[in-house]
């Protein structure tokens, strides 16, 4: 998949976060933090191997002599002496603290100082009890936010963001690829169907060499513990924790075996029962008669033929009907990441992305999309550093004059904040002459939820608006979404021939996918983005496409998959 950094790129960002938070405890130099939060930045979202890059005599931005060499030292060793050096200094707990939302390195520190706090445990039982209150600028509100942040990672200890799992499995795929008699390769499991978190990766691969298949697998340097080995199939424990199973089995079993371990367990069984109907047996060997004769199992499309049914995407295999209806009505077609034209939620160095405008517009063109907007934060979001309207005025003229220079076209946007009573951040005179207007929530997310819904919905029946962008504010991990009725702002949407926004960011995946499914339901359009603010976020449409396709989404419901003169015709409606 083309979103994929280098593992190398990941870990070392997440390396040098660590060693920034580390001296952030430490009470080190302000600079000397900055300069390696600064760098764990830069690697996230590097669009190249950064080792290659340094050997290639390429300068990095935020990565000098002195982290260049511990980046060296990483590729050559697997660890880094300094970070090794800074954990020692710091009980494991503390650092562990850290994990849970709203409590940062100085706090975690404190904590630790003040009450002996080395675990989150212990950290949940003096909230519970009150003592943490006892901690110099520890307040009622504080101690309800971080039992919220540690109930909230309690549910992420056992699941893996599926961005970051496929950015760890791709590496070891990669890995395998190289390994002389391998012929062919895939994810299973959940990682495969594209749920939003992933209990592990399931990878499956033919080779008449299984033994050398094992060996790498066993020997990559992303693994931490090998926990099982045998002729066929082994498991590892990845540094990042998760756990990663192979496979090696025959070509004439790849197909049943990858349909078995691709699951869902339910979507399974159904398959079954209708085999049985049909007096055949199906297991991760293949599909077997009476006799006990293999009659096919080499592809997941045979499999299925001896049933009755067409190939099902994985992305649908999870028991919602996806069965009745391949073999009643018929599956709909679902949207590819070829059918994305543009993308409509993206940001600039104008507020808070990471480039000027001219490098998200050739990144555009470079991907061969019609349209890119520029969607950069309005006033109320000075986090963000969100622009004025005489900002947004210069920002439209400098698109007007900058659009004779490239063939993509370049839609003047915002991303303008919803207030707390649905009033939209900037007047209607200012949202009339932008190409196309997002509405968002960035303020006041526990607002009761009939406020909530009354808010947004107040906002979609502004003419100006046209998207809905991360409908419901989750972020997953760290944030709940905020209370609203999505059945009722569905309604508003469809009434007024708004859409709302499924975000492919891993940070939000906005709608998820059963929301993204009830709006279909109801036929209101949608949008798939990334809301990108580094230029290799663009390739995170893929994630928001995996959402569509979970949620039965075709091409004809997503307004970014419309060719240029009907997405102008679609942004104009309403607006006279």
């Amino acid at each position: 998949m083309p979103y994929h950094k280098g593992v190398r790129n990941l870990e070392l960002a997440e390396l040098f976060q660590e060693i920034g938070d580390l001296l952030e405890i430490q009470g080190e130099s302000v600079f000397r933090i900055r300069a390696y939060q600064r760098a764990a930045q830069q690697l996230e979202n590097l669009g190249e191997d950064v080792v290659d890059a340094l050997e290639a005599g390429k300068k990095i931005p935020g990565v000098g002599s002195d982290l260049a060499a511990k980046v060296r030292e990483y590729a050559r060793t697997g660890s880094i002496v300094y970070l090794d050096e800074l954990r020692k200094s710091v009980p494991p707990g503390v650092r562990q603290l850290m994990a849970v939302q709203g409590v940062g390195p100085k706090t975690a520190k404190l904590l630790s100082d003040t009450l002996g706090i080395d675990s989150v445990e212990r950290l949940e039982e003096a909230c519970r009890s009150g003592a943490i209150l006892k901690v110099p600028g520890i307040r009622e509100k504080s101690r309800e936010n971080i039992l919220r942040g540690i109930a909230t990672w309690k549910a992420g200890q056992t699941r893996t963001p599926l961005g970051k799992a496929l950015a760890l499995a791709e590496p070891i795929l990669q890995a395998l690829r190289e390994v002389r008699g391998v012929h062919v390769i895939e994810t299973a499991g959940s990682l495969r169907r594209r749920l939003e978190t992933v209990g592990d990766v399931d990878i499956l691969v033919t080779s008449d060499r299984p033994a050398a298949v094992l060996d790498r697998f066993i020997g990559l340097p992303q693994v931490a513990s090998v926990l099982a080995r045998g002729d066929t199939k082994g498991s590892i424990r990845h540094r990042e924790g998760i756990q990663v199973d192979i496979r090696v089995v025959e070509p004439e079993a790849f197909g049943a075996a990858l349909q078995y371990f691709t699951g869902s367990k339910t979507h399974n069984v159904k398959l079954r029962e209708l085999a049985v109907r049909r007096k055949l047996k199906i297991n991760e060997y293949g599909v077997f008669d009476e006799r006990g004769r293999r009659v096919a199992g080499a592809t997941e499309e045979e499999v299925y033929a001896t049933v009755g049914l067409p190939w099902i995407p994985p992305e649908l295999r999870e028991d919602t009907g996806e069965i009745e209806a391949a073999l009643t009505t018929g599956l709909p077609p679902l949207v590819e990441v070829g059918h994305i034209r543009g993308d409509l939620h993206a940001h600039t160095e104008w507020s808070d992305g990471h480039h000027p405008l001219e490098a998200l517009v050739a990144a555009a063109e470079a991907r061969g999309y019609e349209y890119i907007i520029m969607s950069d934060h309005s006033r109320s979001s000075t986090v963000a550093r969100g622009l004025t309207p005489e900002q947004v005025r210069d920002q439209i003229r400098q698109i007007r004059a900058l659009q004779p220079r490239y063939r993509v076209r370049i839609l003047a946007g915002s991303e303008c904040d919803i207030l707390a009573d649905g009033s939209m951040d900037f007047p209607d005179d200012v949202l009339r002459e932008l190409d196309v207007v997002l509405a968002a929530v960035h303020s006041r997310f526990k607002q009761p939820g009939p406020e909530m819904t009354a808010r947004i919905c107040r906002a979609l029946e502004n003419p100006h608006v046209r998207i809905l962008v991360h409908p419901t504010g989750r972020l997953p991990g760290s944030r709940d979404p905020y209370e609203v009725d999505l059945e009722r702002v569905f309604a508003v949407a469809k009434q007024h021939g708004k859409a709302v926004e499924i975000n492919g960011s891993p940070w939000r995946l906005d709608l998820k996918d059963v929301h993204a499914r009830r709006a279909r339901e109801l036929g209101v359009m949608v949008s798939i983005d990334t809301d990108t603010h580094y230029l290799t976020e663009l390739d995170n449409i893929a994630l928001g496409v995996s959402t569509a396709r979970r949620a039965w989404i075709g091409p004809g419901q997503v307004v970014n998959a419309l060719p240029l003169p009907r997405l102008l015709e679609w942004t104009r409606a309403g607006r006279a």
